[in-house]
């Protein structure tokens, strides 16, 4: 039985927290313990339990790949103690999930695991996991990412010079990569001696699965200090221009399965895996060219009024009066009254989902049925359509794309890192 995912939010080289998959619960007579105290909270021994039965479950074909127990039961408290800094954080900050949103979530995870709701709630039961702790751990991860997002949203700003400077000194949209990971930590501060302990240790991974002794899943798994350890390593697919300069020189001339020279990056030394390569996507869309009516709900204009005002305008572009005219004379639409209703070219989806749905129903030259979106009601011609071409507009979104990532993970990186620094965090796990 396949796990149900959840939430996957992973960035370059170094991966946020992985979904949660489901897992046997606790037996009731288990007695309760804490295993760590972190500022005015406790994590307990049965929630540590917990989130280790989690991880176990996702290898459990091959429990030979997870690290000695002592050493997993570190890995999983210190994502605990990380996720509940952030969750305490996001609710100092005043982030709140909401439960439509939470409901919303929901159905998307059942819809992308191929499955109704009610078969969501049996299968959860079958997991011996509630669906009120379905949705208490889906909303843990739905606020983590919203306070990542805040914060950089508040720290990442990119500029159209740096945009102009990556795209000449870089190639964007070419090759995508699967990549995988393994990282020994450095500390900030590190002694030479540490630095060089660490270089050491990453260098003999390597060694270790190039001499088959181990395969890399299972040593990163068991070695790697970073968030995906316990996913294999795994950071998925990156488009070659996403990937550091320093990893991309090597890996473009390197065949999947073969792994990279150890780098020192922002954490500590990295190598990486050459999993799979894949060409880009063709960059082709449909565009089109419509003119638009809107009548505005709003407090002195009921739904229904501007039902029956769009129905009647509609009525007079039928009767025979030019479209552009009843737009112009009548339309609340403020940015194209003034063209007769004009939106130009767009793509699909550019002006909402309810204006997508209408405009890909219609034939060229077609008028639609009057239609409601959230600002009211609407009456559309579509004038035409096109294959355009977007590569260049694409690129720089690539470019834009690629820069904020690697800005985020950096910041917020060192966001986490504050964080725990400021925290009073006490194991009390044997031997920690």
């Amino acid at each position: 039985m396949k796990p149900i995912h959840f939430a996957l939010f992973g960035c370059l080289l170094a991966i946020a927290p992985v979904a949660t998959t489901l897992a046997q619960r606790l037996p009731s007579s288990t007695v309760d313990s804490i295993v760590a105290v972190v500022d005015e909270d406790v994590i307990l021994r049965s929630e540590l339990d917990i989130a280790i039965g989690n991880i176990t479950a996702q290898f459990a074909a091959h429990p030979e790949q997870l690290p000695p127990h002592d050493i997993l039961e570190k890995q999983v408290l210190d994502r605990l103690v990380i996720m509940r800094l952030q969750i305490v954080r996001a609710h100092d900050s005043g982030i709140r999930i909401a439960d439509s949103e939470l409901q919303q979530a929901a159905d998307t995870i059942a819809r992308n695991n191929q499955m109704t709701m009610s078969q969501l709630r049996d299968r959860l039961t079958a997991e011996h996991l509630s669906y009120e702790e379905f949705q208490a751990n889906l909303s843990d991860d739905m606020t983590v990412q919203r306070l990542r997002q805040r914060y950089v949203q508040s720290q990442v700003q990119i500029s159209e010079a740096e945009v102009d400077q990556f795209l000449a000194t870089r190639q964007v949209g070419g090759q995508e990569l699967r990549l995988a990971n393994i990282q020994i930590n450095v500390a900030d501060g590190a002694t030479p001696d540490e630095i060089a302990a660490a270089k050491t240790k990453i260098d003999e991974i390597k060694g270790m699965v190039e001499r088959g002794e181990i395969d890399f899943r299972a040593a990163a798994a068991r070695y790697s200090q970073a968030q995906n350890a316990l996913d294999g390593g795994e950071i998925g697919w990156r488009a070659s221009d996403a990937i550091p300069a320093a990893f991309i020189t090597m890996l473009r001339q390197m065949q999947p399965g073969q792994i990279t020279e150890a780098l020192r990056g922002a954490g500590g030394f990295q190598i990486v895996q050459l999993e799979e390569i894949r060409d880009p996507q063709p960059q082709k869309v449909t565009q089109y060219q419509a003119s638009d009516i809107l009548v505005r709900v709003s407090e002195t204009v009921n739904a229904e009024a501007a039902r029956q005002k769009a129905e009647a305008l509609r009525d007079r572009i039928v009767a025979g009066e030019d479209f552009a005219k009843v737009a112009k004379d009548a339309s609340d639409d403020q940015i194209t009254r003034a063209a007769g209703g004009d939106m130009g070219w767009f793509h699909a989806d550019q002006w909402g989902g309810a204006i997508a749905a209408q405009i890909q129903s219609l034939a060229d030259g077609e008028m639609s049925p009057v239609f409601q979106s959230d600002v009211g009601f609407h009456i559309i011609k579509r004038i035409g359509t096109r294959e355009q071409d977007v590569t260049d507009e694409n690129r720089r979104n690539k470019a834009r794309e690629i820069i904020g990532q690697r800005k985020a993970e950096e910041v917020y990186q060192r966001f986490l890192r504050q964080l725990r620094a400021d925290a009073y965090v006490e194991s009390r796990l044997g031997g920690a």
